[in-house]
């Protein structure tokens, strides 16, 4: 069934699943930002991945079993689950000097080094416009993080970190979805996520526990996580990926957003600027990879 404008229901739903999972991912980082004053960010990290296996463990292991473990490219899928650990940590440490919309902004920047890398890890070729959509995206970077400006530089180092890791993250997604079942996909970033921050335990809890709102919060970073997560796959289950791309950007609004209303932070000019650059670039690509 279609309606009068030529969209039909099914793919209506998937983009406002899409548009949801983007604003849970938004409250998680706005969530770790204001946790990062009383708690250390790998900590914060563990709980995000705890909280998110604890989920899959009882929402979706009892229905795939052995399916949900056993895969063919476990490198590979350990890699990817690194990678995307990498995204969360800097992400947070970075979010724990920065703005949310500024470190939201430079993360973005992500897209567009995977249309680079996609040339030489892909085997996709890579045209001009997607180097000056790069070109001018990292132009948007330099005047979000411009010397002279308010952002601190190793925040905006981290938030680069995590933009490249993402990037990697993103690419080795497009490598393993063709064999993967996405539940597994999901299972193993739980998992690897979980260990990886481990260690974290003994080097960074000085033995004090959070409060009671502190622990609500907590657990909500692994509920944001998991559920958005969750949210994306049944996106892109009832919609084209070539349909949702463009959506994506949708997350730098809701940063900002919750950015001023939080914690009262809204870009200036320039950096308003340099957010609207990178998002446009990303767009294009976006726009132009589903023409």
């Amino acid at each position: 069934m279609v309606d009068s404008q030529g969209v039909t229901p099914v793919r209506l739903h998937g983009a406002l699943l899409f548009l949801t999972a983007l604003l849970f991912f938004a409250a998680l980082d706005a969530t770790a930002k204001h946790l990062s004053v009383f708690i250390a960010v790998p900590l914060l990290v563990w709980a995000r991945y705890l909280v998110h296996f604890v989920i899959m463990l009882g929402a979706v292991a009892p229905s795939m079993g052995r399916q949900l473990i056993v895969t063919g490219r476990p490198w590979l899928m350990a890699l990817r689950g690194m990678t995307l650990v990498a995204v969360t940590l800097f992400g947070q440490l970075a979010l724990k000097s920065l703005p949310l919309a500024e470190t939201t902004a430079l993360i973005f920047v992500a897209p567009l080094l995977v249309a680079l890398f996609a040339g030489p890890m892909l085997g996709e070729q890579v045209r001009l416009r997607t180097w000056l959509a790069t070109v001018a995206g990292f132009a948007g970077v330099l005047l979000i993080a411009r010397p002279g400006g308010s952002l601190a530089g190793p925040g905006v180092a981290f938030a680069l970190a995590a933009a490249l890791s993402y990037a990697a993250y993103q690419i080795l997604t497009r490598k393993l979805t063709a064999t993967e079942h996405p539940m597994r996909l999901l299972f193993y970033t739980a998992l690897l996520g979980t260990l990886a921050m481990l260690p974290a335990l003994p080097l960074y809890w000085d033995g004090h526990w959070p409060t009671t709102a502190q622990g609500l919060l907590i657990i909500s970073l692994g509920v944001y996580g998991g559920v958005g997560h969750f949210l994306l796959i049944r996106a892109f289950h009832e919609t084209p990926a070539s349909l949702l791309a463009p959506l994506v950007y949708s997350q730098l609004v809701w940063a900002t957003l919750l950015g001023w209303l939080v914690f009262g932070q809204f870009p200036d000019l320039l950096a308003m600027v340099g957010m609207l650059i990178i998002g446009a670039s990303g767009l294009s690509l976006a726009i132009r990879r589903r023409a």
